[in-house]
C-alpha cells in the first residue's frame, strides 16, 4: 500500500513543481514589455532590439496602406493590451493618433519623427524633380542628392491595388482612404523617414531607451540588440554602396515619390514621379509631362510598386527606352522580423542597381 502512495506524493509534488516552474516562467514573461508597431520597417527595427525577449505586435499589416487603414480586432487588441507604441507618426498616419489616444492611453508612445537623431526632409513638388533646389537642409544626405524633390505622402497601396494584385491588398482595407487623404496637408516633413539607414540607426537607440526603462532586468540586452542592429545596417549601407559603385547609378521615374530619404543618403536622384501625392490617379498632362523627362533624359528605368497599376508605367515608357521594375518602400515581399530592416535597405539598393546594370 505504501508504493502506491509514495508514488502518488511523488506525482503530486511533481505536478506542484511544474506548476511552480510554468508560473515562474510566466512571471518572466510577463516582465517583457508588450509592444505595438505601426509598419513593418519599424516593427523590424522593435524586432531586433527584443530578440530573444519577446516579439513586438505589427498593426498595418504588410501590404496595406499605413494612410487610412482600418484595425482587425486582434490588432486593436495588440493596440490596448500595448505598454509601449512605436509608430511613425501622424504625418504617415493621422488616423492613428486618435486611435493610440483611445486604445492605448497608459501605453508609452514614441513618434519616431519626432525623436532627437532623427533626419527629416521636405516634402518634394512636382511631377518632376529636376531643376527644384534641395531647401530642406535636414539631412547630411552623404553631401549628394540634395537637389530637386517631388512632394509626395506615402504608399497608399491599398486602394490603387487593381484586380491582377488583389493577393496584396485585401480587401478588408481598401476603405476610404483617398477620402480621407484627399484633406491631408501636403507641406512640411516627408515621412518616409525609414529609408535613410541612419534614421534607422537612431530608431534603434530610442527603442533600446524606452524599453530599458520599462524593463530595467533586460536593459543590457536590448542595449546589445540595438548596438547588433546597428552593425547589421551599417552592413547592409555598404552592401548598396558596393552595389552602385559596380552598377552605377541609373536615371529613374518613381511611382510616387516614397524614397527621398533613401536617394539622398546613397546619392540617387530621381527624374520625377508619375503619381499626385496621394498615388491617386495622375492627370494626363502628368503623365505627358513624366514621359517627356523619361525620353528627353534618357531614362532608364520606371519603378512602379507591386500593388500599383503596371499599364501607367507602360504608358510612362511608351515610345522610350526605358524599361520597368519593381520598388517597394514597405517591402512587402520581405518576412518580418529581427533582419527585416536590413534587408529592405538591401532590396531597394539591388532593385535599383540591377536597373542600371
Amino acid at each position: 500500500m505504501s508504493t502506491p502512495l509514495y508514488r502518488s506524493n511523488r506525482c503530486a509534488a511533481l505536478l506542484l513543481s511544474g506548476v511552480a516552474g510554468a508560473t515562474l516562467a510566466s512571471a518572466a514573461t510577463a516582465e517583457v514589455p508588450s509592444v505595438a508597431t505601426d509598419i513593418a520597417p519599424v516593427h523590424g527595427l522593435v524586432a531586433r532590439v527584443m530578440e530573444g525577449l519577446g516579439e513586438p505586435a505589427l498593426i498595418v499589416r504588410p501590404g496595406a496602406s499605413p494612410h487610412g487603414y482600418a484595425m482587425r480586432p486582434s490588432e486593436a487588441r495588440a493596440l490596448q493590451d500595448a505598454d509601449a507604441v512605436f509608430w511613425v507618426g501622424p504625418e504617415l498616419e493621422p488616423w492613428l493618433a486618435e486611435t493610440i489616444d483611445t486604445l492605448a492611453q497608459d501605453a508609452a508612445v514614441t513618434e519616431l519623427l519626432e525623436v532627437s537623431g532623427t533626419e527629416t526632409l521636405e516634402f518634394r513638388e512636382g511631377a518632376t524633380f529636376a531643376g527644384h533646389d534641395h531647401e530642406d537642409g535636414h539631412g547630411d544626405g552623404d553631401d549628394h542628392a540634395e537637389d530637386n524633390y517631388d512632394e509626395e505622402d506615402h504608399d497608399d497601396h491599398a486602394d490603387h491595388a487593381e484586380d491582377d494584385h488583389d493577393d496584396h491588398a485585401e480587401d478588408d482595407h481598401a476603405e476610404d482612404d483617398h477620402d480621407d487623404y484627399a484633406g491631408h496637408d501636403h507641406s512640411g516633413v516627408d515621412p518616409h523617414a525609414w529609408l535613410d539607414p541612419e534614421n534607422g540607426k537612431a530608431w534603434l537607440d530610442v527603442i533600446a531607451t524606452e524599453l530599458a526603462a520599462l524593463d530595467p532586468d533586460n536593459a543590457e540586452t536590448y542595449r546589445a540588440n540595438a548596438a547588433a542592429g546597428r552593425d547589421e545596417i551599417d552592413a547592409a549601407a555598404d552592401a548598396v554602396r558596393a552595389r552602385f559603385a559596380e552598377a552605377g547609378t541609373p536615371e529613374f521615374v518613381v511611382f510616387h515619390d516614397a524614397y527621398h530619404y533613401f536617394e539622398n543618403r546613397f546619392g540617387l536622384a530621381a527624374a520625377g514621379a508619375i503619381s499626385l501625392s496621394d498615388a491617386s490617379d495622375p492627370s494626363p498632362a502628368r503623365v505627358e509631362e513624366v514621359r517627356d523627362t523619361v525620353r528627353d533624359l534618357g531614362v532608364d528605368c520606371v519603378f512602379s510598386e507591386p500593388q500599383f497599376d503596371q499599364r501607367l508605367v507602360q504608358t510612362v515608357l511608351d515610345g522610350t527606352e526605358g524599361q520597368a521594375a519593381v520598388v517597394d518602400p514597405l517591402g512587402f515581399e520581405i518576412e518580418t522580423g529581427p533582419g527585416f530592416y536590413p534587408a529592405l535597405i538591401e532590396a531597394i539598393g539591388t532593385e535599383i542597381a540591377d536597373c542600371a546594370s
